[in-house]
C-alpha cells in the first residue's frame, strides 16, 4: 500500500490484511476488512496531495466510530449471510472514493457543522422552497434570483426535484429517472454544484429531494429489470402473476386511486409480470430487502451530498419496507434504514443532515425525528391544524398539539410550514380530536368542505384532490393567499390570516419554512387543469409561476403583495432580533379563551437575563381578550415585540380579529 509523508495512516493499516469475512455476526472482521479497501483508497489520496493527512485521518476516525454501528444495522435488517456480509466489506471502499470525490469547501463544511451541530435551530434560519422552472424558469435564472433570496432572509434553499424525469406527468419530479442528471431543461449537474457553492458563499443552505421508496419507471435499473435482468429484477418488488400482489393487497391502503387500483401495476402493456407502485404506475417500488439496493442508493446519496446538499428530504420514507399482512408503512425496518444511511452520511459527508417527510398518524411522525435518524421533520399536524383552527375561528386543537406534541428529542427541530408544494391532509389524531367531543371523519369532510368553497360563507378558494369515494377521503390544494381568503371581499381578512399562519409558523420553535411566491400573496393558477400532463393532478393549482405582479408590488402596501411581503419582512426582522426564538424550548399556555392559540417560548432576553415570549393569536373574526388573571403569574411591564410598545399586564391584553402578539414578559 501506499505510504504517506508522516506515516501516521500507514501505520494505521499496517496489520496483515483480514481474511475476507463471510458472516457478518463478526463485526470486529467486517469492520477491518472494509476499512483495508477505505485505507488503499485514502493513502492515495494523501500520496496525490488530493486531501491532507490530518483529513484522511479524521475521515478513519468517523469510519471507527460510526462502521461497526452500522453493520449492527444491517445484520438486524438483513441478517448475517455471506451475500450481505461481502456487500458491507465492499461499501467500506465506496465510502471513501466518494469521499475523496468531495470538494475542499465541502470537507470544510463538514468540520464546521461538527462544532455547531444544531445550526438549523437558529432563529436566523428561514427556508424557502420552489421548482425551478416554476419559479425561476431553469439554473440559470434560479441563480439570477440569489439577491431577492438575500433580501427575503433566506438561509434554506430547497430545490423541487429537478432530477432528469420521463416525459409528461413524473409526480411533480418525484419519479427520478437519474439521480445524477438534471433535467436537462433546466440545467446541468455541474450547474447546480456551481450554484450550491454561490448559495454556501451568502449563507444559503442547499436542500435537494431524496426520492428513495422509488425510481421512475425509466431508470436505468429499471430498465434492466424490464428487460429481464436478474439482478436488478432483485431491486424492485416484481411478480410473475397477481398471486403475491393480491395478498400484499388485502392489507395495504391505496394512495393515488385516480391513477391505479391497488399497490400494483403490470410492468409493461401485454407483460404478465407485475411491479410494486405505490403511488404511480411509473414509479417502481425499490425492494430494499435487498442489501444491494441499500448500496446503491448509498452511492446515490453521497453523490448528492458531493454536489453541495447540506440537506437531503427523504420522500415518501414511511413506504420504505414491505412484509406481507401488514399495511407495509412505517415498519421498524423503514426506520432502520434511514438510520443506516444516517451512519453512511456521519462517515462519508457529516455536514449532510436529513429531513423526514413522514405525512403519517401524528406517533407515527416524530418516530422518524432523532440525531441518529432524521434530525429535522416536517410537522405536518401544526401545518394541518393551522388551517383547521382558521375555519372553525377556534383553537383548541392546536393549543392541544402545541402543548402535547411539540417536543422533540435535543439536537432535532420540526420544520414549520404552512403549505407545501404537496396537498393539505388532515393529519390530525382521531384520538385528540374525540377527547375534545370532535368525530374525526366527519370533521375532516367539514374542513374539506371548507376549503373547496363548498360550506356557506367560506373564505377559501381551494380544490379538491384525490377524493376517493369508497372512503369519502380527500385533500386539499391552493396557496395560501387563495386559501386565506385575500381574493374575497375583504382581501384585508386574508392577508391577516396568512400573516397570523405564518407567525405561528416562525414563533413555534425549529426552521420556519416559505413556499416561495406566499410571501408575495400568489394566488392559485386558474390554468392548471389545461397542462396536457398535469391537468389531472389538483395540486398544480398552487404550483404557479413567479409572481412578476407581486414581485413588482411587494413595496407598495397599497396591494396586498405588499402587505403580505412588508409584513413577513417585519416579522422576521423581529424574529431575528428575539433571543428567546433560539432553539425548540416551548411551553403550552391555557388562555382560556378558545378563540386563541397561545403558547410559550422561555429562554434569555438580550441582556440574558431569563425571559419567555409569550405567543398570542386570535383566530376569530371579532376581537378576543386575555384577561389579567390568566396573566397574573407575570410581572405587569410586558413589551409587545411586533409593535414595540409596553402592555401593561394588569388591563389585560386585546387581540383584533386575524392578529398575533408577541410578548416579552417575565415570571414573578
Amino acid at each position: 500500500m501506499h505510504s504517506t509523508p508522516s506515516g501516521r495512516l500507514s501505520s494505521t493499516s499496517a496489520q496483515s490484511e483480514p481474511e475476507q469475512p463471510t458472516d457478518l455476526n463478526n463485526t470486529i472482521a467486517v469492520v477491518e476488512a472494509a476499512k483495508v479497501g477505505a485505507l488503499e483508497h485514502l493513502e492515495a489520496l494523501v500520496a496525490a496531495g488530493t486531501v491532507e493527512e490530518a483529513e484522511a485521518l479524521s475521515f478513519i476516525q468517523r469510519f471507527d466510530i460510526h462502521y461497526p454501528a452500522l453493520i449492527d444495522l444491517v445484520r438486524r435488517t438483513y441478517g448475517s449471510g455471506e451475500h450481505v456480509t461481502s456487500v458491507m466489506v465492499a461499501l467500506g471502499k465506496s465510502l471513501a472514493t466518494s469521499w475523496g470525490t468531495r470538494a475542499a469547501d465541502l470537507r470544510e463544511l463538514d468540520e464546521c457543522r461538527s462544532s455547531d451541530p444544531d445550526w438549523f435551530l437558529s432563529r436566523h434560519q428561514l427556508g424557502g422552497v420552489c421548482y425551478v422552472d416554476r419559479w425561476a424558469g431553469d439554473l440559470a435564472g434560479l441563480r439570477d434570483r440569489i439577491p431577492y433570496m438575500e433580501e427575503l432572509g433566506l438561509t434554506y434553499l430547497h430545490l423541487m426535484p429537478a432530477f432528469a424525469v420521463p416525459e409528461g406527468n413524473n409526480d411533480g419530479g418525484y419519479a427520478v429517472s437519474s439521480y445524477r442528471e438534471i433535467d436537462p431543461r433546466l440545467g446541468t449537474m455541474q450547474e447546480l454544484a456551481g450554484i450550491s457553492r454561490d448559495l454556501r458563499e451568502r449563507g444559503i443552505s442547499l436542500v435537494v429531494d431524496f426520492v428513495l421508496n422509488h425510481t421512475a419507471n425509466d431508470h436505468e435499473w429499471a430498465k434492466a429489470a424490464r428487460a429481464g435482468d436478474p439482478k436488478f429484477q432483485q431491486y424492485y418488488w416484481i411478480y410473475p402473476d397477481r398471486t403475491m400482489p393480491d395478498a400484499f393487497e388485502q392489507t395495504t391502503r391505496e394512495i393515488f386511486p385516480d391513477d391505479h387500483a391497488g399497490s400494483f401495476t403490470p410492468v409493461a402493456p401485454g407483460d404478465p409480470r407485475w411491479v410494486w407502485t405505490t403511488f404511480h404506475d411509473f414509479q417502481w417500488d425499490l425492494n430494499w430487502t435487498n442489501p444491494e439496493v441499500l448500496a446503491a442508493m448509498a452511492g446515490e446519496m453521497l453523490f448528492l451530498a458531493n454536489q453541495g446538499a447540506e440537506v437531503l428530504r427523504f420522500d415518501a420514507v414511511a413506504f420504505l419496507w414491505k412484509e406481507l399482512g401488514t399495511s407495509c408503512e412505517s415498519l421498524p425496518q423503514a426506520h432502520w434504514i434511514v438510520q443506516m444511511l444516517n451512519r453512511v452520511c456521519r462517515i462519508a459527508a457529516p455536514a449532510t443532515i436529513f429531513k423526514s417527510e413522514a405525512i403519517v398518524h401524528p406517533d407515527e411522525v416524530v418516530q422518524y425525528i432523532h440525531p441518529d435518524e432524521c434530525q429535522i421533520s416536517y410537522n405536518p399536524l401544526q401545518m394541518a391544524l393551522t388551517w383547521e383552527t382558521l375555519a372553525t375561528r377556534n383553537g383548541v386543537l392546536l393549543n392541544d398539539a402545541i402543548s402535547e406534541r411539540h417536543g422533540l428529542p435535543a439536537g432535532t427541530a420540526w420544520v414549520n410550514y404552512v403549505r407545501s408544494h404537496d396537498d393539505i391532509g388532515w393529519t390530525f389524531s382521531d384520538e385528540d380530536a374525540s377527547r375534545r367531543g370532535i368525530d374525526g371523519y366527519h370533521h375532516r369532510r367539514f374542513l374539506n368542505d371548507f376549503y373547496t368553497g363548498r360550506f356557506p360563507d367560506s373564505f377559501a378558494d381551494g380544490v379538491a384532490f384525490q377524493y376517493n369515494p369508497k372512503t369519502g377521503d380527500a385533500r386539499v390544494c391552493g396557496t395560501t393567499a387563495s386559501l386565506a381568503g385575500t381574493t374575497t371581499d375583504h382581501p384585508d381578512d386574508g392577508v391577516n390570516r396568512v400573516l397570523l399562519a405564518h407567525a405561528i409558523a416562525m414563533s413555534t420553535g425549529g426552521l420556519p419554512l416559505l413556499y416561495l411566491g406566499d410571501e408575495l400573496a400568489q394566488t392559485n393558477d386558474p390554468d392548471w387543469h389545461l397542462d396536457p400532463a398535469n391537468g389531472n393532478d389538483s395540486r398544480w393549482a398552487h404550483r404557479p409561476r413567479f409572481p412578476e405582479r407581486g414581485f413588482r408590488d411587494r413595496e407598495d402596501t397599497s396591494t396586498v403583495a405588499g402587505r403580505v411581503f412588508q409584513g413577513l419582512k417585519h416579522m422576521l426582522a423581529v424574529r431575528h432580533q428575539t433571543t428567546e426564538f433560539d432553539g425548540a424550548d416551548l411551553i403550552g399556555f391555557e388562555p382560556n379563551n378558545q378563540h386563541l392559540v397561545a403558547y410559550q417560548r422561555p429562554g434569555l432576553d438580550p441582556e440574558g437575563w431569563p425571559s419567555t415570549v409569550l405567543c398570542l393569536a386570535n383566530v376569530d373574526d371579532h376581537p378576543h381578550r386575555v384577561e389579567a388573571s390568566t396573566l397574573s403569574g407575570f410581572e405587569r411591564d410586558a413589551t409587545s415585540l411586533l409593535d414595540d410598545r409596553i402592555v401593561d399586564l394588569a388591563l389585560g391584553v386585546v387581540l383584533q380579529p386575524h392578529s398575533t402578539v408577541w410578548l416579552r414578559v417575565y415570571s414573578k
